[in-house]
């Protein structure tokens, strides 16, 4: 077996060795003639056609408004008027916000929403 000196460290290696067995140093150029030439080519044509966030057509609502009318007339659908929700806000001021509980529910909603959010 013939061998050859590693020419980083100098310890012997085998003669058709790429890498160092000591040292693991590439010592040898790798002979490869059958990988074809890859072109990278990155050119990037798109553009962005979002709006508002991807909500096409809805109307930008501000939370804290919408908090504040549902805090204290929440019973009567302010917020859902202001939300442009009418046949909700009807039915909130005949029953009370739901008896209540859809006041409570929607309070909670309207907290956990960004500011400003779309409707």
């Amino acid at each position: 077996m013939e061998e050859k000196f590693c020419k980083f460290c100098g310890a012997k290696i085998a003669m058709d060795a790429v890498l160092c067995t000591a040292c693991g140093r590439q010592v040898e150029e790798v002979k490869s003639s059958s990988q074809p030439n890859i072109v990278i080519n990155n050119t990037n044509t798109n553009t962005n056609t979002n709006v508002n966030g991807g909500m096409v057509g809805g109307r930008m609502k501000n939370k804290w408004v919408a908090v504040l009318l549902c805090f204290f007339l929440g019973y009567l659908g302010a917020h859902r008027f202001y939300e442009g929700k009418v046949g909700t806000g009807i039915l909130w001021a005949c029953t009370g916000g739901l008896f209540l509980v859809g006041w409570a529910i929607d309070f909670i909603i309207l907290l956990l929403k960004p500011n400003p959010y779309y409707v």
